[in-house]
């Protein structure tokens, strides 16, 4: 009670600030009325506008299911004007008024207030902090059985951040709250990605059991003519359809599970801001977007959001212009509607999932996954070593302590569980590096003409997808490619350091004999180039084999990790490579980039100066970060190797915590 007071206290000391300021925003008449009237008229004005923003605001935003989710961020600041100027009208013997532009400001100004000084006081006040966080929780609510509870598991993915980065920014003091954890209560496991290291290929691993004929982010699918795209809604959504087909049950959270800001659902029955239901119809089924709702139903949240989100685009602006003025080396382009993508990720994006874990944590769900992608998207363009990628760090470590926090007020015990999907390995592009992008370079092997202006790819994969999901546009079908004539042009795709070469005209994988037959100079145009490491391509003598400069050809039975093309690679190299090679839509020519072991540097093929998608450094190095009372991931001396081997991990821990009884499968078994 005594702290609403005092809210409703400031709350009218800032109307009445404000009335001083603005000249469109008076509490008197024209002819001048008491001080203490005016007093009189802030303090009825403030608490009406309190009782409104806490009765009818949840009811406004109900009405409002079918707007976009970032228009309905910015009708927060329309609607809460409109809210003041009914307050201000509640009080018949007032004269005050303010035009409809200075009702927003007024609005907005007096609900951050309002949401700091709540926040100020709460510091201290656990149960104050405590019904805080229930505004934000899920007004469903599911009641656990009476008796004790085991405890329930979170798993916060932490997009892209690799083993060493994490390592580095915990020595650095970066990351303060995994500092304590590991010196405590947490230990931490690298683990190794397969082929493909990206968000794709390893949280349909992690989440679903299998990545299974996931090639790379992006690839040419030759059975239906389209390219899969793995932040694309329809191709998550069928990602999602072949792994629950391949592995037999839906997923890691089939239980009384959640999601949250993934592209694939798991299997949780909870689902928001989740890729894989984005191409569905609004419904019970589909709350792909019910997770911005349910945060901006609270005004304060859309204010303090929006405010942040506006500072995060000026400091990406300073940044940015730094790094031009600087002249730093490598460097991207960081113009356009980056600035705005990046402030969505860092701070959008981030604030509703947090809320969205702290809603699951409140109400007593049993496995929670949620990604925050922060740091992979900032990473991608100021590299992942940077100074700006390290201040998002600290942000995702303040992320983190407020979920420990929240979970001292939950209703049964949880652990939580940090990990990463793949890290990110620096370096300049291939473009910047030779003039020539990865498909001018395949154009001219094939005696093509080569065109003076290469067509960028993109990056920012997850952030974007995000963004497209919230403002609801038409989700885009399939990318279809038509091929012209005889013979088609060939398809270069990239995914990070990873390119695909695809001859759409013919229906089936290419062999080395038939490329060799139509482009002579092809393959040796590619394995001899400085910027590549090896290529992978069928063969129809040894099944397929693995090219390299200087006339190198291993087949791939006998390739090997400490010898040939993959010498640069590390470990695990001939084994991903194996794999890959057995994937029904493996492109016809696989292209990894140049590695230097010295620096952990790659070549991208996108226009990023940190990336992933292939192999190479860093980038198949990520973290799994587990509390010491669950079972150690793998034996001493062992390594965790793939995305299908963590999945395997989590299920057994969400067993030992007597959480959902998924079946457990022996290795290498397959659900009937």
């Amino acid at each position: 009670m005594g702290r609403s007071v005092t809210v409703w206290a400031v709350s009218t000391v800032t109307m009445l600030v404000l009335a001083g300021i603005l000249p469109d925003f008076r509490l008197q008449s024209p002819d001048g009325e008491s001080a203490t009237h005016i007093a009189v008229t802030a303090a009825v004005g403030a608490g009406a506008f309190g009782v409104l923003s806490a009765l009818v605001w949840p009811l406004l935003v109900r009405l409002l299911l079918l707007v976009p989710a970032l228009v309905l961020g910015l009708l927060v600041f329309v609607l809460n004007g409109s809210l003041l100027l009914v307050a201000l009208r509640l009080n018949p013997a007032s004269s005050a008024e303010a035009a409809p532009e200075t009702a927003v400001v007024v609005a907005a100004v007096m609900s951050a207030v309002a949401s700091a000084t709540g926040g100020a006081l709460a510091v201290r006040d656990d149960d104050a902090y405590r019904r805080r966080l229930y505004r934000l929780a899920d007004r469903r609510r599911r009641r656990l059985p009476p008796g004790p509870v085991s405890p329930g598991t979170v798993f916060v993915q932490l997009d892209g951040v690799g083993h060493d980065v994490l390592v580095d920014a915990v020595a650095k003091g970066i990351m303060p709250t995994v500092a304590r954890w590991l010196g405590s209560t947490h230990r931490l496991t690298p683990w190794r990605t397969d082929w493909s290291s990206q968000t794709g290929a390893s949280q349909l691993g992690i989440l679903h059991g299998t990545n299974h004929d996931v090639p790379a982010f992006r690839w040419y699918d030759k059975d239906t003519g389209e390219v899969m795209v793995c932040n694309r809604p329809t191709s998550a959504a069928e990602l999602q359809r072949r792994a629950v087909e391949f592995t037999g049950d839906g997923g890691l959270l089939t239980l009384d599970g959640a999601s949250r800001g993934n592209l694939f659902g798991g299997g949780a029955d909870e689902q928001a801001l989740v890729l894989s239901i984005a191409t569905r119809r609004r419904g019970r089924e589909n709350r792909s977007r019910a997770g911005y709702f349910a945060y901006f139903s609270d005004p304060a949240n859309a204010v303090r959001t929006a405010m942040s989100f506006v500072a995060e685009v000026g400091r990406e602006m300073g940044q940015s212009t730094r790094a031009r003025i600087r002249r730093q080396r490598p460097r991207v382009s960081r113009g356009g509607l980056y600035p705005f993508v990046r402030a969505f990720a860092t701070v959008v994006e981030r604030d509703v999932v947090v809320a969205a874990v702290m809603g699951d944590m409140l109400a007593g769900r049993t496995a929670v996954y949620a990604d925050l992608v922060a740091y992979d998207e900032v990473a991608h363009h100021s590299g992942p070593t940077s100074r700006d990628a390290g201040k998002v760090l600290e942000r995702l470590d303040r992320a983190l302590a407020l979920i420990a926090n929240v979970a001292e007020h939950a209703p049964r015990p949880y652990r939580i569980v940090v990990l990463s999907d793949h890290g990110q390995s620096p370096g300049e592009t291939f473009r910047s590096r030779y003039g020539l992008s990865l498909g001018d370079l395949v154009r001219a092997g094939c005696g093509l003409p080569v065109p003076r202006r290469a067509r960028h790819t993109h990056s920012g994969a997850e952030a974007r997808a995000a963004v497209r999901a919230a403002l609801r546009r038409p989700v885009e079908g399939g990318e279809r490619y038509h091929p012209s004539g005889r013979r088609a042009e060939p398809l270069v795709l990239a995914s990070g350091n990873l390119g695909l070469v695809s001859f759409p005209d013919v229906p089936h994988r290419m062999s080395k004999e038939e490329i060799d037959a139509r482009h002579p100079a092809l393959l040796t145009t590619l394995a001899n180039h400085p910027g590549i490491g090896f290529l992978l391509v069928r063969s129809e003598r040894h099944g397929g084999v693995v090219l390299g400069a200087y006339g190198a050809e291993i087949p791939i039975d006998e390739l090997q990790d400490k010898t040939g093309p993959l010498e640069a690679f590390g470990p695990g190299a001939a084994d991903a490579v194996r794999r890959t090679h057995s994937f029904p839509h493996t492109a016809d020519i696989m292209v990894n980039s140049f590695h230097d072991p010295a620096d952990g540097e790659v070549l991208a093929f996108e226009e990023q100066i940190g990336s992933h998608g292939g192999l190479g450094g860093a980038q198949g190095r990520p973290f799994l970060m587990s509390p010491v009372a669950l079972s150690a991931p793998v034996d001493d001396g062992c390594e965790l190797v793939g995305a299908e081997r963590v999945h395997r991990v989590l299920r057994r821990w969400l067993r030992e915590t007597d959480g959902p009884q998924v079946p457990l499968l022996e290795e290498g078994e397959q659900a009937a």
